[in-house]
């Protein structure tokens, strides 16, 4: 899921050195998201694992 991110990001980054800036920006913004959700599961992996004696 992480390389989702990066993937985002460096379209992002050349989209917007091209200059298009309404699609950098939106690519910029799927890729915080798909972020956060990898940071939400990857805290929910480790209390589980905690929770099992991992």
């Amino acid at each position: 899921m992480l390389t989702w991110v990066i993937t985002f990001l460096v379209v992002a980054l050349i989209a917007a050195v091209l200059g298009f800036g309404g699609l950098a920006s939106s690519l910029a913004s799927i890729a915080k998201i798909i972020f956060y959700i990898f940071i939400v599961l990857l805290v929910i992996s480790l209390i589980a694992g905690g929770v099992n004696g991992f």
